[in-house]
């Protein structure tokens, strides 16, 4: 039996991530941050250590012993990365960083590093194969870039059997409202406005959570060391359209949507090209509408989990 570490596993995506695990002994390390939530894990056996991946001594005490180990822990919102960047460089740099040393010490065999499509910036037309140049416009999308350098450079110098992935939208339950998806949701079951940033031509591919683990599994399994491995989605819309359907999916009608102010540095438009992945054998199995209407349906069923 594996023994898997999964480290930022009591976030959104860890969690998931954790719940798809067969016949493996499952130890989580998570800081428990606000968007950290251990009740994520029900139902699922696991040991539990509350700790940062920035700590050395946390890491010392549970990375050796451990087949595998994937990287979750991250800072993630751009809009709180434009608001204040130097949790997210010491998090997502450094925190990278002292994982892959530990890692590197304790001999562990394989580590998958998560990342995300946003370290390449922004694309007019044509997708991004995994051998793109990285010109992140965000200091999130600039510290995860940072992360993934970290990690290039581990595999190349160190010969540490480490691969990244890159991936686009996420959805799905469990994830925090402050992401669109959930935020939309959340307050159009209340009733309440949701945000239109700009004119709402921006553009994303968006991947239900659950595909999103199997191709970090299939990557864990049969991925190169020092390799990255783009996981796409199977919606690529622009805000607007997202916000339709999401008005359409939770019974609500424009007149709850406020045009604001476009954020910062707002990329325009993300897509990946995921032949590489899929030459492994990926293919994602959950279609976006119903993706969408099971989403929507946790959340208005599962209230006391995000009030």
């Amino acid at each position: 039996m594996k023994r898997i570490l999964v480290t930022g596993g009591a976030g959104f995506i860890g969690s998931h991530f954790v719940h798809g695990l067969r016949d493996a002994e499952v130890t989580v390390l998570d800081k428990l941050t606000y968007a950290g939530n251990r009740a994520n894990l029900g139902g699922v056996p696991h040991a539990f250590t509350q700790g940062d991946i920035c700590d050395p001594d946390v890491l010392h005490q549970v990375v050796p012993g451990h087949d595998l180990v994937v990287n979750f822990a991250a800072e993630s919102h751009v809009d709180r990365s434009i608001e204040g960047a130097a949790e997210f460089v010491r998090t997502n740099v450094l925190g990278t960083q002292t994982l892959l040393q530990a890692c590197l010490e304790a001999g562990v065999p394989k580590v998958v590093h998560v990342s995300t499509d946003e370290v390449y910036g922004s694309i007019d037309a044509g997708s991004w194969d995994e051998s793109a140049p990285l010109r992140p416009r965000s200091p999130y999308a600039a510290s995860k870039a940072g992360g993934d350098l970290i990690v290039l450079s581990y595999a190349i110098t160190h010969g540490l059997n480490v691969s990244i992935t890159r991936c686009g939208n996420n959805y799905g339950p469990r994830q925090y409202p402050e992401k669109v998806i959930p935020l939309f949701i959340t307050n159009l079951l209340r009733g309440r406005k949701v945000p239109l940033y700009g004119d709402g031509g921006n553009v994303r591919d968006w991947i239900h959570v659950g595909d999103h683990c199997a191709g970090i599994r299939l990557v864990a399994e049969l991925g190169e060391p020092g390799e990255v491995y783009h996981i796409a989605g199977t919606a690529e819309l622009t805000n607007r359209e997202l916000t339709a359907r999401l008005l359409e999916a939770c019974g609500r009608d424009w007149d709850l949507v406020e045009h604001v102010e476009d954020r910062k540095g707002h990329d325009r438009r993300y897509s990946l090209d995921d032949r590489k992945l899929r030459a492994l054998g990926y293919r994602p199995r959950i279609p976006f509408e119903q993706g969408l209407k099971e989403t929507v349906r946790w959340y208005a069923e599962n209230r006391e989990w995000w009030t």
